[in-house]
């Protein structure tokens, strides 16, 4: 039996996203990515440079750091200053790892793209929002090495997007709100490309276990859900 949802969506449905581009002055890609009531501002800085063990490579790089206001959440949490959250340190390197996916550093050349997530509002999904909205933010930063001469050929390789898919009373369900995700008896977070490739999958059992069925259907989901927000990708960066 389908469980109702409190926005009324249907089981496949993803809530209502949007890419507010250009939202900070300074960056120099920067988008305001709304996934429902989730909302992550993605930033991306351009430095000169690469870690030491890419030095002389001619290899690019690219970081990222994820942080949640306090004010994000119904209860206010302290900032984390000098000791980060196992939490925010595993998620900040899935960012990482999924936008790295999408170029080839050979391409970039020696000099470092970081990534800034930061969560405004939170309703579940801020992972996969930061890095869906962060691929916007960095199309468009890339694009701004293009028009200042610094990079000649795009190094984008592939197109990047991310959604969450969950059990709830054995049945599949798109991405979770936080009343949904707390209740989930299985959680994933699903990563792939413009090819429908795999990045990365993290899911796991919070309550009892699944079948290969059940995960078969999640991904099938999750895959369908994903198609739709690289359409979403594409139909913001069309517009300047």
């Amino acid at each position: 039996m389908v469980r109702p949802r409190s926005d009324g969506r249907h089981p496949g449905q993803l809530r209502p996203v949007r890419f507010e581009r250009k939202f900070t002055r300074f960056a120099a890609g920067s988008v305001l990515a709304r996934c429902g009531d989730t909302q992550v501002l993605c930033t991306v800085a351009v430095q000169p440079g690469v870690p030491r063990f890419l030095e002389g490579s001619g290899q690019g790089w690219l970081t990222a750091e994820y942080r949640m206001l306090p004010s994000a959440t119904p209860q206010r949490h302290s900032r984390e200053w000098m000791k980060l959250s196992g939490r925010t340190q595993e998620i900040q390197r899935l960012i990482g790892r999924s936008l790295r996916a999408a170029l080839d550093l050979q391409a970039l050349g020696e000099r470092t793209l970081l990534v800034d997530a930061d969560v405004l509002q939170a309703d579940a999904g801020t992972r996969t929002t930061s890095i869906t909205g962060g691929y916007v933010a960095l199309c468009d930063a890339i694009q701004s090495l293009i028009q200042q001469g610094e990079i000649s050929v795009s190094p984008i390789a592939c197109q990047i997007a991310a959604v969450s898919v969950g059990l709830l009373e054995g049945e599949p369900y798109l991405d979770l709100d936080y009343a949904e995700d707390i209740a989930a008896e299985i959680d994933f977070n699903v990563v792939l490309n413009g090819d429908r490739q795999l990045i990365e999958l993290q899911g796991t059992a919070e309550a009892g276990s699944f079948s290969r069925s059940q995960l078969n259907q999640m991904l099938d989901m999750a895959e369908a859900g994903i198609d739709e927000l690289l359409i979403l990708q594409r139909q913001a960066l069309q517009v300047d």
